[in-house]
């Protein structure tokens, strides 16, 4: 049986380090609380297992935030993006690469001409957490279409 209480999955730090406030949902209640739903805003928090991948209404409230991310059967989420050509696609799988690295969050992707297909989920739990969104939101602001 799940816990019940606040379970919080969104923290932000500003430039100082301090942690932020973030989004939280109370399980006992069922209550949402979102101060801040900037997703591209936030940095990947490496995960050391030992946590439980999340589901259900989680992954809703967060799915709302990444457009045309889909979820895949509660592991792993996935986004295809189109180019004019093969060398425009090339350009945008380099830009998410070096995001990754900055991030520590690898995602894997896909490159065909005209398409690129980026699909994560955080490999240490075998399933999806905050930073598989994070991630998302910040490959989001790297296509321009």
């Amino acid at each position: 049986m799940a816990s019940q209480g606040a379970r919080s999955f969104l923290i932000s730090k500003s430039s100082s380090g301090r942690e932020g406030s973030g989004l939280s949902v109370a399980r006992a209640s069922g209550r949402i609380t979102s101060t801040m739903s900037d997703l591209a805003a936030k940095t990947c928090v490496p995960c050391r297992g030992g946590v439980s991948s999340l589901n259900g209404e989680e992954l809703s409230i967060l799915q709302k935030q990444v457009d045309g991310w889909n979820i895949i059967d509660e592991h792993h989420i996935t986004k295809a993006f189109k180019f004019p050509n093969f060398r425009e696609a090339l350009k945008f799988v380099n830009h998410v690469g070096e995001l990754a690295e900055e991030q520590g969050h690898h995602p894997d992707i896909s490159l065909a001409w005209g398409k690129v297909e980026v699909t994560t989920w955080t490999h240490k739990i075998n399933g999806l957490t905050e930073s598989d969104f994070i991630l998302a939101a910040k490959v989001d602001q790297l296509y321009k279409p």
